[in-house]
This record gives C-alpha cells, sequence and structure tokens, in this order.
C-alpha cells in the first residue's frame, strides 16, 4: 500500500511537470505552445543604434557570431547619396521564424532579413520616424507603428509591400498581438491612450487610458490575459485586460526611463521582467498578483529584453554599455555579459532560426561598432544617481548618448563641459535638454568629444558636467565627471 502511495505521488508530479511544460509558451507565442530548448539553431539579434548593426549571437555558449551592417557610421551616412539605414531601432519576427523585420528610424524603412543566411531580401519604406514592427501571429501582415505620424503602416506579410494603413492617436510607439490573433494592441508616444484594433477588419474596438502619453513599448502574456505597456517619461508600467473591456490592472511604480517589459513562463509560475534604464537594473514582478519579486542589476541603460524559448533566460540589451545581459531567471541573476555593437535598443529571441548549418554567412566583426568609452557623472552633493554617459565611435567623432537621472522633474538642464574637475573654470555648453516627471532624460551630442574628456594635455582637457539653466544662463554644477 505504501508503494502504491509512492508510485501515485511520482506520477502526480510527472502530470504536473508535463502541464507546465505545455502551458509554457513564451512571448510572443501562446501558453500552449511547447518550450523550446536553448540550442546552437537559436538566435538573439539586437537592433543597435549608432553602430547601425544588427548583432547575431549564440544563445548556447553565448557567442557573438557577427554583426548584420545595415549602415555606415559617421559621416559617410551624412551624404545626400547615402543609401544604407540609419538608427537601427526596432525589431519583430515572422511565426515561421525564418524572417526578421529590423526598423531604421533614421531612415523610415523595414528591413527583411532571412535567419538562416542573413540576408536582406527586401527594404520596405514607410512614413515618418517608424518605431517598431511585428508579424501578425497568422504572418499574413506586418504591422509598423508611424511613430512621426498617426497611422500604423500595414505590409503584406509575403510581399512586404504596404497594402493599407490604420488611423490611431498621433505618435503610434509600438504593436503587439494578442496570441490567438485576434486583436493588436498599439500604444502611443504622443498621446495618453492605448488602442485595441481587430486584427480582422482594422477597426478600433477598445481604448485605454495611458498614465502618461510616453509609451516606448508593449507586451502581451502568452496566456491572452494581460497586456503590459511601459511609461518611459514617468517610470511606470500599467496592465490592462487584453479581452473586453479592456480594464486597467494595474499600475506599478517602476523606475525613471522604464523602458521594455516581457515575460518568462516557468515552473515557478509567470514572470514579468522590466527594464529600468535609469536605474541600470531590470525589476522582476509575478503577473497573477502584480507583486515584486526581485531588482536584477545589470549595466548601464538596460533597453530591450526577450526570454529564449524555454524561459530559462532573459536576455537585456544595454545601450549604454554595448552589451548583451544574460540572466537566469531560476536565480534573477545576470550569468554572462557578451560585447555587441552600439546602443543596442530593441532585441528579440528566435528559437530555430537557423535549421542547418552554423548560420554565420555574411556575418562581418564588429570593428568600430565595438568600440566606445564609458563615463560616470556624480552628484556634487552626494547621492547615487548612475548617471552614465557613452561616446560611440565613429571614426574620428563620437556620438554622445547621456543616461541622466537624480535631478529635478520637468527642469532645464545642460550637459556641459567645463575646464576644471569640479565643474568651475570655463563653461561649454554641448546640449540643452528638460527632464521628464521622473528628474532623467537621454540626452545626445556629437563630436570629437572622446579626444577632449580624456586629453592629455591638461590645458586642453575638459569635464563633462550637468548645470541647471538654459545654454545662455547656466548655475553651478549638480553632477560632475567622475571617471
Amino acid at each position: 500500500m505504501k508503494r502504491q502511495v509512492v508510485t501515485l505521488a511520482v506520477m502526480a508530479m510527472v502530470a504536473s511537470s508535463t502541464a507546465i511544460g505545455v502551458q509554457a509558451g513564451q512571448a510572443p507565442g501562446a501558453a500552449a505552445d511547447p518550450d523550446v530548448r536553448i540550442s546552437h539553431r537559436d538566435r538573439v539579434y539586437a537592433a543597435e543604434q549608432f553602430s547601425n548593426t544588427v548583432s547575431v549571437t549564440d544563445p548556447t555558449d553565448n557567442r557573438l557570431l557577427g554583426v548584420i551592417r545595415l549602415g555606415e557610421p559617421q559621416p559617410a551616412n551624412f551624404s545626400p547619396l547615402y543609401r544604407g539605414q540609419v538608427l537601427v531601432h526596432g525589431m519583430g519576427f515572422s511565426p515561421d521564424h525564418k524572417t526578421l523585420a529590423v526598423v531604421s528610424i533614421g531612415s523610415n524603412s523595414v528591413t527583411f532579413i532571412d535567419t538562416a543566411t542573413n540576408a536582406v531580401k527586401h527594404t520596405t519604406y514607410v512614413g515618418r520616424s517608424p518605431h517598431e514592427a511585428f508579424f501578425t501571429p497568422d504572418g499574413k501582415e506586418v504591422w509598423v507603428t508611424v511613430r512621426g505620424e498617426d497611422y500604423v503602416a500595414v505590409l503584406d506579410g509575403a510581399t512586404f509591400e504596404e497594402k493599407s494603413r490604420i488611423q490611431v492617436p498621433g505618435g503610434p510607439g509600438m504593436q503587439i498581438f494578442s496570441p490567438d490573433g485576434t486583436y493588436g494592441y498599439v500604444c502611443s508616444s504622443f498621446n495618453p491612450e492605448t488602442v485595441v484594433i481587430s486584427v480582422a477588419d482594422h477597426r478600433i474596438v477598445g481604448r485605454v487610458k495611458q498614465e502618461s502619453p510616453f509609451c516606448p513599448n508593449i507586451a502581451a502574456t502568452p496566456d491572452g490575459r494581460q497586456v503590459w505597456f511601459t511609461l518611459k517619461d514617468v517610470g511606470r508600467t500599467m496592465v490592462f485586460e487584453a479581452q473586453p473591456p479592456f480594464s486597467v490592472l494595474k499600475t506599478l511604480d517602476t523606475g525613471p526611463i522604464t523602458n521594455h517589459v516581457n515575460f518568462a513562463w516557468t515552473p515557478q509560475g509567470s514572470f514579468a521582467y522590466v527594464t529600468v534604464g535609469g536605474l541600470n537594473e531590470v525589476k522582476v514582478f509575478r503577473t497573477d498578483d502584480f507583486s515584486p519579486v526581485g531588482t536584477i542589476p545589470t549595466g548601464n541603460l538596460p533597453h530591450g529584453v526577450w526570454p529564449s524559448g524555454d524561459g530559462s533566460r532573459i536576455y537585456v540589451g544595454l545601450e549604454n554599455s554595448d552589451a548583451l545581459a544574460v540572466i537566469d531567471t531560476a536565480t534573477n541573476q545576470v550569468v554572462a555579459t557578451i560585447p555587441i555593437g552600439q546602443a543596442p535598443q530593441a532585441l528579440v529571441y528566435v528559437p530555430n532560426a537557423v535549421p542547418d548549418g552554423d548560420g554565420t554567412s555574411g556575418l562581418q566583426p564588429l570593428g568600430v561598432a565595438g568600440q566606445a568609452t564609458h563615463i560616470v557623472l556624480a552628484p556634487v552633493r552626494g547621492g547615487t544617481a548612475p548617471t552614465s554617459v557613452s561616446l560611440f565611435d565613429q571614426g574620428l567623432t563620437q556620438i554622445l548618448q547621456a543616461s541622466v537621472a537624480g535631478l529635478e522633474p520637468r527642469k532645464p538642464y545642460v550637459l556641459a563641459l567645463a575646464s576644471h574637475p569640479d565643474g568651475t573654470g570655463v563653461v561649454e555648453p554641448l546640449s540643452a535638454f528638460m527632464t521628464n516627471p521622473a528628474g532623467s532624460a537621454i540626452v545626445n551630442a556629437t563630436g570629437p568629444i572622446r579626444q577632449i574628456v580624456q586629453g592629455r594635455e591638461p590645458a586642453q582637457r575638459r569635464y563633462l558636467m550637468v548645470v541647471p539653466g538654459t545654454a545662455t544662463d547656466m548655475g553651478p554644477p549638480v553632477q560632475v565627471q567622475v571617471e
């Protein structure tokens, strides 16, 4: 009798484990999809904004295989005859895992890439400043949010040509679909409203009020019950019902420069991973009761996030570290950091992207795309606000990107150069900016800045700092360069 009890218990455990495996499909698939164990056939792709590349990583041994070069760095891309892509940023993939859709903001394009050969199959040009693109679950359409205008461009999933447009509130930030393909969810980066669209007839069937107008990212849980979206300017993440009446379920305070969100389904449950750029962290929440599970330090300015095909790993693009962080979902710790291209934005994990061969055809080494200088600014009066600065090499010049945090909300500031380390002496403004409601900002500039801030001649050396005010009326420094 005792042996029978043990046998029944073991059978129950096996049945439970089997059920978890079946109900553990990873986003953007359905929960009923089977998990796909990590293998050499899988790939992690990241869209890199300042090197204009797509990095290709083998997740089995966390090894960068190379990059797909879609464009050139400055100053080549200044030419009126330039034909490459500029500001490679958004990314999606087809349901059969054979095609990447890569959005370049500066050249208004969607580039379609064969995952097996890394070859460009087609480039479609759309409206002003597109942001993200994704295939519908049946693969028949590709929806592209044209953030610089007020519509979603609908492309044919086979020819990649634009066939129609869906009018939405101005500044659509991103779209994602319910796992069954019934709804498309489109958040806005310029207006405080997310719309729900019927995929069958392209009609708006629901509206969700955003707590701020700046949503860069949206994701649907594989069980088809919830939609999560991030609000970058106020540092929050909102959750609403994926089915009518699309009611708001929860608003979470996640932190300054809240970037992307995605999900991992594991034997321990379903979890949301949110990248918080201003804190250099990924925050983890349960999706059943929204309780916080953990905070994971990653590296500078975490941005894109995507799970492996079995939910055992989460991959995070580190925008100001030029790297890919790998998180073990069983321990919620970073287990690897992989150098990739400059300023990774969106990323995707594509199981079985390369069914045959080594999948390295057409890839190029990082080259200048792997060259950057990283600097930290610290508060003058103490504090822990992690303001990071990256200088992305473009040959003789660099693109500067500062992830500024810890300032007063909605106030004018200037990123400037000073002749003395404490921010005194001769002061030259680089870039004026306004902080968002969370007291943070992403600030850009360009020029031979590395040669100035790391110069060996004391008379020519300059130091980065942040000061309150405007370019013509600057106050004393509040943050200064420490490394």
